[in-house]
């Protein structure tokens, strides 16, 4: 089995994944917009160029999302954190940096009893992180 987080946006898709590329690596294997839908007729003209699906595959792992519709208004993600481990206080440093930056920091990386390093932010296109890293190796 695999978990696989599936996020949500409203029209912000297509940057977030570009960034998320820059920022992980990995490749992007999908980035489709509703307008390549056989069902795009249901799809009001001012939503086709939203996306209907992304995935990035990072590590043989695989991030996926798409933005709503106005059936099915975006309400914001909430009640959960994407949560990277990783295996230095640098890479720890670099994501966290790059996450929080335009968006919000609810606990500076540092220092914790389980991690040398742990923070949380949430993304300039709304998504929670938490980033972890148990020991610098």
């Amino acid at each position: 089995m695999r978990l696989n987080p599936y996020l949500m946006f409203d029209g912000q898709c297509e940057a977030a994944f570009k960034f998320y590329e820059q920022c992980f690596g990995g490749k992007l294997e999908a980035m489709l917009p509703y307008s390549d839908s056989p069902e795009c007729g249901d799809i009001p003209p001012e939503s086709r160029d939203r996306i209907m699906h992304a995935c990035l595959v990072i590590d043989g792992q695989k991030l996926m999302g798409s933005d709503t519709t106005p059936q099915y208004p975006h309400e914001g993600i909430k009640g959960c954190s994407v949560t990277l481990n990783v295996d230095s206080i640098a890479e720890a440093e670099r994501l966290f940096n790059a996450l929080s930056e335009n968006g919000s920091v609810m606990m500076t990386l540092e220092k914790t009893f389980w991690a040398v390093r742990f923070g949380m932010c949430t993304d300039r296109f709304g998504v929670p992180w938490m980033i972890n890293c148990e020991k610098d190796q």
